[in-house]
């Protein structure tokens, strides 16, 4: 997959993440400032996370407006539309599905180019795929989305591993598709299906 790619990507999943974070403020009823803030968080925080990881500083989100104008294109698309869809859930958790499929792909695609194994790129693309939902939510003084017993990380690995194969094998970049299509439509199907993790039995 080319570099031109990965960004164009890149871009498509910070506006995605960040349009959840701008929806997510709109419900707790936060001002323009809020919204913008909770975006740039949502879009930005797992790929800067990520950067920090492999040591490549200052993160890309820093050094490129690019970045930042996706993410807070998405708050200004969220504020400028009717805030009656913020109070929702469900647009929210799709949103963040779809952002999702694509940053545990390309955050493992990252690295695999910055010279990571399979198993380090296929972490990598978990913290760049959880790490803006889970700073959201924690801000918001929501139980993070990952801890909620609903398969979400799970998904987001399984992408990242497949992703991660596909680039060290140097196979037909039409496969880092099918493991973007791979993460979603199991993060859906565990939304829409009640599907979740294994419970520890009894309760404290």
């Amino acid at each position: 997959m080319t570099h031109a790619v990965i960004v164009t990507l890149e871009h498509v999943g910070i506006f995605i993440f960040a349009m959840s974070g701008a929806l997510v403020a709109v419900r707790l009823r936060l001002d323009v400032f809020g919204i913008a803030v909770l975006a740039l968080i949502t879009g930005l925080g797992g790929g800067v996370a990520r950067d920090v990881v492999i040591g490549d500083n200052p993160p890309v989100a820093f050094e490129s407006w690019g970045y930042l104008l996706s993410a807070l294109a998405a708050a200004a698309v969220v504020f400028t539309s009717s805030g009656r869809i913020g109070r929702r859930e469900r647009p929210i958790l799709v949103l963040d599905a779809i952002g999702l499929s694509l940053f545990c792909v390309t955050g493992a695609i990252i690295g695999v180019d910055a010279g990571l194994g399979v198993l380090p790129a296929s972490l990598l693309g978990l913290v760049s795929a959880v790490g803006g939902g889970i700073m959201r939510d924690v801000l918001s003084n929501r139980v993070p989305v990952i801890f909620e017993g609903d398969l979400y990380a799970v998904p987001a690995l399984v992408g990242s591993v497949m992703a991660a194969v596909v680039a060290t094998q140097e196979w037909p970049s039409f496969l880092f598709v099918v493991a973007s299509a791979t993460c979603l439509v199991w993060r859906l199907a565990a939304m829409f299906r009640g599907w979740s993790a294994p419970r520890a039995c009894g309760s404290i």
